[in-house]
């Protein structure tokens, strides 16, 4: 028996697209058949990636996002529709964080992080959602797919970035509490919880004592790469997750054990 993952004739948007684990997981979509749509603030970034996957076949469109106004909120899945169809899949991708203790944290240090990671994927999940419960009552037979990227560290607190957990901690439940609410419009909704993977972002960190440090303390003194969460967004955005709904999936490499 061979298992597929085609997503041809799905439209996928993915936000924070401009970097990172959000242009890892356009590609892989695009690759893969489906039609994305790139979403953040930086739109020049968008463009050359847009560029880079029409090079290699695929078809992509940009949007302009900023996930902390609701307004462009809107817009943005507005004109995604415009110009790509109904969304099918959602990879909830924009996060930010701080690096402080508890105590330093300020109150626009704590809304700058649960502004995006928290409230900002709940109202981007809210208002494709809107879209796909809409749809699901002229085509029941219809999937959709809301994949939330939390972290590892909404499973288990570290020291210095306690904000940041909490707000992925948000995201976690927020899931379960959209795959429970959202089910019944056939709209499977789970969350995928990475541990300390090395992008284009973070390189440097880890070339220094804290960073060396901080490898030393995972279970195979090793770092994931943006490629180890293929399979699960794959499989979750896919027809073959039918039965996945409400599901934390950790790809951590055992660290929160």
């Amino acid at each position: 028996m061979t298992t597929s993952f085609d997503l041809s004739g799905k439209t996928a948007l993915v936000t924070g697209a401009s970097s990172g684990l959000g242009a890892r997981f356009a590609r892989l979509l695009a690759d893969n058949g489906a039609q994305v749509v790139l979403a953040s603030r930086r739109t020049e970034r968008l463009k050359e990636l847009r560029a880079e996957i029409e090079a290699s076949g695929g078809d992509a469109h940009v949007v302009a996002l900023d996930v902390t106004d609701v307004d462009s909120i809107r817009a943005a899945v507005e004109q995604a529709e415009a110009e790509a169809g109904p969304i099918d899949v959602l990879v909830n991708n924009s996060g930010v964080s701080t690096t402080q203790k508890l105590i330093d944290v300020q109150p626009d240090d704590f809304d700058f992080v649960f502004d995006t990671n928290t409230r900002g994927a709940f109202f981007v999940a809210q208002e494709v959602a809107r879209r796909m419960i809409a749809r699901s009552k002229q085509e029941p037979q219809r999937q959709a797919r809301i994949i939330n990227v939390a972290s590892m560290a909404g499973l288990r607190v570290l020291a210095q970035i306690g904000i940041y957990c909490m707000s992925k901690a948000a995201v976690v439940h927020m899931t379960k509490a959209m795959a429970l609410e959202w089910a019944r419009h056939n709209i499977n909704i789970n969350a995928v919880c990475p541990g300390y993977i090395e992008t284009e972002i973070n390189a440097h960190h880890w070339q220094t004592e804290a960073g060396q440090k901080l490898v030393n303390m995972l279970p195979r003194r090793r770092l994931g790469k943006p490629e180890d969460l293929d399979g699960i967004v794959l499989l979750l955005a896919s027809d073959q997750s039918n039965f996945i709904n409400g599901a934390v999936i950790t790809a951590d490499d055992g660290f929160a054990l």
